[in-house]
């Protein structure tokens, strides 16, 4: 999946290329009389199967005729990712969509887009920039989530100890912010909530593996819940805690908190290695385009957009429920 991907992103790139190279094209696009040429400054368009599904939304939902779109994946890199939205305006793009790798660091390339004419639209990733400097914000309430997972911590553990180590993803992303905060504030409600161990598992199963088993071997037995900031790193977890003889999930094994809900991981919810996976939708693709096209027809979006988010437990969650997801 992740090779088609690379492929793909690359064949849509040199196509999109090829086509912006003519200097008149922007002119006629705002004119109405060319194809519409979209930016997509995507983090990383294969770190997780939750960024596969987000990258192929993007690409489906704006495969249709009048619509050209340019992927630039930067492959995490803070920098590389402000230059590939500044080739953006270069390149007089008529609007550019970034899932931003940092929260931080914006301000003067939006202002050269703002300057250029050209609305930026943020998806999935949050920024702190001025809201003024970008059109909307569709993506997850990454907070909330969290809120979600803690909430079922309350109820699972009540009133007993809970140890927990916590697999953040790429520290500063807005998902890793939101998701970590909402722990921080149920740490700090209860008394009995004890936060063992915090480190970056970068959103990947291998990395998640490897900081997993060190934990493991520092604190051992006492390990009684992972919060774990994605499925992929969650995965990482199950296989460490497994290999070390250790019980994951159910009623009585280490605890698993997961975020995403992509289907293969609510089948490992079903199964009880998950105990709580809370969905953060990735299919934006759908939703953006509208609002693009609502726009050239001059209708102002929202300013921040969520969709509708639910939470899966182990002892609740059904084969139906899967079945009938899209991702």
């Amino acid at each position: 999946m992740k090779k088609l991907l690379a492929v793909l992103v690359v064949l849509t790139i040199a196509a999109s290329m090829a086509f912006a190279g003519g200097g008149n094209q922007r002119t006629q696009t705002r004119s109405g009389d060319g194809n519409v040429v979209i930016g997509f400054a995507q983090c990383k368009a294969d770190e997780s199967d939750w960024r596969i599904a987000n990258t192929f939304s993007m690409m489906n939902a704006f495969n249709k005729p009048g619509y050209r779109l340019i992927i630039a994946d930067s492959n995490n890199d803070a920098a590389k990712q402000v230059a590939d939205v500044q080739a953006f305006i270069d390149m007089e793009v008529d609007y550019i969509l970034i899932a931003a790798v940092n929260e931080d660091g914006w301000d003067t390339v939006l202002r050269n887009a703002q300057r250029a004419g050209i609305p930026v639209i943020l998806v999935d990733r949050t920024m702190k920039v001025d809201p003024s400097l970008y059109l909307c914000w569709i993506g997850g309430d990454f907070y909330g989530e969290g809120v979600k997972a803690t909430d079922w911590m309350v109820k699972h553990f009540s009133s007993r100890e809970v140890n927990v180590v916590h697999l953040q993803g790429q520290l500063g992303a807005g998902a890793q912010v939101g998701r970590s905060r909402a722990l921080a504030d149920g740490i700090a409600k209860h008394s009995n909530w004890n936060l063992l161990a915090q480190q970056t598992g970068n959103w990947g199963t291998d990395t998640a593996k490897q900081v997993m088993t060190s934990w493991i071997q520092q604190f051992g037995s006492r390990i009684n819940c992972v919060y774990a900031e994605n499925d992929n790193m969650a995965l990482g977890a199950i296989q460490a805690l497994q290999e070390a003889g250790i019980a994951v999930g159910g009623a009585n094994g280490v605890a698993i908190i997961s975020f995403d809900a992509n289907r293969p991981y609510l089948q490992m919810t079903l199964q009880g290695l998950i105990n709580c996976n809370v969905e953060c939708n990735p299919l934006h693709g759908p939703r953006v385009f509208e609002i693009v096209e609502a726009h050239r027809r001059g209708v102002m979006p929202a300013k921040e957009e969520s969709p509708i988010e639910e939470a899966f437990y182990w002892d609740t969650i059904t084969q139906a429920i899967i079945d009938a997801r899209q991702y």
